[in-house]
């Protein structure tokens, strides 16, 4: 049962009050088709408004079923007219770019029925009504008749109490009349139908109970329903359900709202996505200019990484001392006398003060410690240690000829300026970047900087060079050969690894020492040719043979002996032909041929467990080379160590050993000595013998002191080539940019800080020597983009924030029917975001579709006006998504306004809209 007590509405427009209703009492039955009579201005709209929930009485009650609407808000009256309330209005009120059936489904859509479910009751609704077979049609496909009949079926579709019809035959002809007034009757029979007219025949005709209204009062009631008010319950506060309209369905309307306006959608999109193209274009130039800069930045950072190394000059004091020194400062005096300048004096004393030593060992315990703050900071490359290995490659030239790769077998004690200056400039020219080559290195040969991913080579590298013939190495024993943009190496280099005849090497010195010209054109060797070659690596521990006493003696002099330890060296095999790739602005192979770091671990690990090495680690005393104590108590212990010495030596070694001795004689006895170099082994022996039958002790301690001192433990464990994993001779750190270069400067001398003055940490910043700041500009320009982004943010914002408002005045009647349906204020609210919503992807998609079309043309202006094809706009994928989502963000905020507004809309006045 609905009851109406003593309901009260009036209109106030300024001083001029309108009584609509007047103390207005009225029970209806809950099946009964009841027809309110009555002239225009009587009442009966604003009546019917208020039984549907579409209008708000000032006064009285509205019950249903005992429940009480009196403290109903607008979310209770929302759930009220979707699960209580079918409207059917005179012109049908369908939303003109949905479909039939979508038409009927959205009262349902509203309640939250799953889509299946929706769909079957809403096509039932229709059979019902006699629209089988037409669900797909637009209601501007339909006859007046039809879409009254689609009205009636979407009022009923939800199965309401209530149906009101407000007059449901006002635009139709008789005949359709009377076929709507018909199934208007058959729904009475099991509900409330309440219908307004002002055809009092139609009433007669078909209405069970007529109620007529005049200046707000009911005049009559054909049929009043009384009611014992003692014996009902007390009305309570209840919610009808629940009415929630989904995102999709939202999504659903404003699409096809949109669809019957592809023209005006299309140009509000383009026109929404010119900021966007703007701003991609933005980004994309910025993107690629910043990747050029951090291609540059890496670049000089893998050329010039912060160095610290075992020993160091302090290269930033000399250089200001230099500065300081080349008299640009005030002299100090006037010129009216003669004065001193000691510059040269303090420039001395500046080189000779920038040596320090580096505490290395305990540097690589805080790099290792991975808590150390340097960590964030270091770049792509990571940390570098690199150690001084100790060894020798050899090579046969094509003569069959033994080289050693270092070219001291292309020189001789008496080879003069000119073969040594040659050597000197053949490997300057293969000279590169600072610290991209290990120190551990033998003559030509030098280790590439490995990978900090686990791998034997970095990217830096082998990005920055293009293979020509065969592959990287990657084992220990794989080598490859470095050369120029043009494909050479010096000649000179060539010869000193054995690649050319040494003899003609050494024939072309012998031309140019007797001043006669020298072409040496150029030879063409083939990548096959190098690639066959072997190299003999010999590290330094391997020299040393044991004798029978237990000592060690080097075998570097013995030829035969040195064929046989080329026989069990190490071969290395040259795997590949490398080139620098074009326009490459890093180079970090600086020597001929470059090696893996696998190299230099099999190194330290040989050696380490070499025979010498472990003999001489038995006993730290005592000089495995010669049995003596490598530091004598006294002149008495070292005269006996001397006699030892000499007595223990064979005839080659006596022969050898006086041959040093004549060499050194005063020049006033030449003449003697020389005739004695020319004796015979045995002759030179017994002559030592003889000197030394009652040699003078001055004597003696000057054959210990020039000929057999034995240094020290650490000098002997240097010389074999000892390498301590925790003592590297080098770190080089890696930075990927300006800003952790300086973050990693800064880490250094917060170590600094921290520990002794004698293990602090001195290094050469060479990056901070050679290049300046470019982090300011980099700022500039960010700061212009910004500013270009907000300029276009706020022009899309006011076009989009208008086009949603001019969308609202469009749709301000489907405003009206979704609250007539249940739609709640948000919910209309986020039909219209929805729209929003849509245009701004559309906008975001189509401006980010044309930027990438335009960089295309745009990329080959940069490329002519740049004269480089290094810079290269790009937009990232993840920007090109950022835009997307930052348009439709946009187009929402935008459209939040025109939202509001919309959803404050009152839904009675939205539906007299045309």
């Amino acid at each position: 049962m609905l009851q109406i007590q003593k309901i009260k509405k009036e209109y106030i427009t300024g001083d001029l009050v309108q009584t609509a209703l007047d103390d207005v009492s009225l029970n209806l039955r809950d099946n009964e088709f009841v027809a309110v009579l009555g002239p225009s201005g009587s009442g009966k709209t604003t009546l019917l408004n208020i039984i549907g929930g579409l209008d708000r009485y000032d006064s009285g009650d509205l019950i249903i079923n005992g429940i009480s609407t009196k403290k109903y808000k607008d979310r209770d009256w929302d759930s009220y007219r979707n699960h209580t309330i079918g409207f059917v209005f005179q012109s049908y009120n369908l939303i003109p770019h949905q479909s039939v059936l979508a038409n009927v489904e959205l009262s349902l859509t509203i309640s939250g029925i799953s889509k299946s479910e929706r769909r079957k009751r809403a096509k039932e609704a229709l059979v019902k009504v006699g629209l089988d077979g037409q669900f797909h049609k637009k209601p501007n496909q339909m006859s007046g008749g039809q879409m009254q009949r689609v009205a009636i079926a979407r009022a009923l579709v939800n199965d309401p109490d209530i149906l009101l019809a407000d007059e449901p035959t006002g635009a139709l002809d008789t005949e359709t009349s009377v076929q709507v007034m018909e199934l208007l009757k058959e729904v009475a029979n099991d509900r409330l139908v309440v219908m307004v007219t002002h055809n009092p025949e139609l009433a007669e005709k078909y209405a069970t109970r007529i109620v007529k209204l005049r200046d707000g009062k009911i005049k009559d009631d054909s049929d009043p329903c009384e009611v014992d008010h003692t014996s009902l319950e007390k009305p309570k506060h209840k919610n009808m359900g629940k009415s929630s309209m989904s995102f999709l369905t939202s999504l659903s309307l404003s699409f096809n709202n949109l669809k019957t306006k592809k023209g005006r959608t299309f140009l509000t999109a383009f026109a929404g996505s010119i900021g966007i193209i703007g701003i991609a274009l933005i980004m994309a130039l910025s993107n690629g200019v910043n990747t050029y800069i951090s291609d540059i930045q890496k670049s000089t950072m893998t050329s010039y990484p912060i160095s610290i190394e075992a020993q160091t000059i302090d290269m930033s004091s000399m250089m200001e001392t230099g500065r300081r020194l080349s008299g640009s400062e005030d002299t100090g005096h006037s010129l009216d006398a003669v004065y001193s300048n000691g510059s040269a004096i303090e420039a001395v004393s500046s080189i000779t003060t920038s040596f320090t030593e580096n505490n290395l060992t305990d540097f690589k315990k805080y790099i290792d410690n991975p808590d150390s703050e340097i960590h964030q900071y270091v770049g792509e490359n990571g940390v570098v240690y690199s150690y001084d290995t100790k060894f020798d490659v050899y090579a046969y030239d094509p003569d069959e000829v033994l080289v050693n790769t270092d070219g001291s077998t292309l020189t001789d004690k008496n080879d003069t300026n000119s073969s040594r200056m040659m050597s000197s400039m053949g490997n300057m020219g293969s000279m590169g970047n600072m610290g991209s080559m290990m120190s551990g290195s033998a003559g030509n040969f030098k280790e590439i900087m490995p990978g900090s991913d686990g791998k034997g080579i970095s990217t830096a590298v082998t990005e920055n060079y293009d293979v020509l013939y065969g592959s990287w190495p990657e084992e220990y024993n794989e080598v490859i050969l470095v050369l120029d943009e043009n494909n050479e190496i010096s000649s000179t280099t060539l010869y000193e690894l054995g690649l050319l005849p040494s003899a003609e090497y050494k024939e072309m010195m012998t031309k140019i020492e007797d001043g006669e010209p020298v072409e040496a054109g150029t030879q063409s060797l083939s990548y096959e040719d190098i690639c066959s070659k072997v190299f003999y690596m010999v590290p330094s521990c391997d020299y040393y043979e044991e004798n029978e006493n237990g000592t060690f003696r080097s075998i570097a002099d013995d030829k035969s002996k040195m064929e046989n330890l080329l026989e069990n060296a190490v071969k290395l095999k040259v795997t590949g032909v490398v080139r620098p790739k074009e326009d490459t602005e890093t180079m970090p192979l600086n020597a001929p041929i470059g090696f893996t770091k696998g190299l230099t671990d099999y190194l330290i690990s040989h050696t380490e467990q070499s025979a010498i090495v472990q003999a001489q680690k038995a006993d730290e005393s005592i000089n495995v080379l010669n049995g003596l104590a490598f530091e004598p108590a006294d002149n008495n212990e070292k005269i006996e160590n001397t006699k030892t010495y000499l007595s223990a030596l064979g005839v080659s070694d006596k022969a050898r050993l006086f041959k040093d001795i004549l060499e050194s004689v005063p020049s006033g006895t030449q003449s003697a000595s020389s005739q004695m170099m020319d004796m015979g082994e045995e002759q030179l022996a017994a002559a030592l013998d003889s000197y030394l039958e009652n040699p003078d002790e001055d004597v003696l301690l000057s054959i210990y002191d020039s000929y057999i001192s034995t240094g020290s433990y650490d000098d002997n464990m240097s010389a074999f080539g000892v390498v301590s994993l925790d003592a590297p001779s080098a770190i080089n750190i890696y930075a990927d940019s300006f800003e952790d270069k300086n973050a990693i400067s800064d880490c250094i001398d917060k170590y600094n800080q921290t520990a002794k003055e004698e293990d602090q940490i001195s290094y050469t910043d060479y990056v901070g020597m050679l290049m300046s700041s470019v982090t300011t500009i980099i700022n500039v320009i960010s700061y212009v983009l910004i500013a270009f982004v907000a300029v276009s943010l706020i022009v899309s914002s006011i076009m989009i924030g208008i086009i949603t408002y001019i969308s609202v005045l469009e749709r301000t009647k489907e405003i009206g029917i979704l609250r007539a349906i249940g739609a709640s204020r948000h919910n209309i609210s986020q039909v219209f975001n929805a729209e929003t919503f849509i245009i701004g992807l559309c906008s975001g998609l189509l401006g980010i579709g044309i930027t990438l079309l335009l960089l295309i043309p745009g990329n080959e202006i940069i490329h002519a006006v740049a004269g480089t094809t290094a810079v290269n706009a790009s937009l990232p994928v993840m920007n090109a998504v950022i835009l997307i989502l930052l348009s439709m963000l946009l187009t929402l905020v935008g459209g939040f306004i025109p939202a509001k507004k919309a959803a404050k809309k009152d839904p009675v006045t939205a539906l007299r809209t045309e």
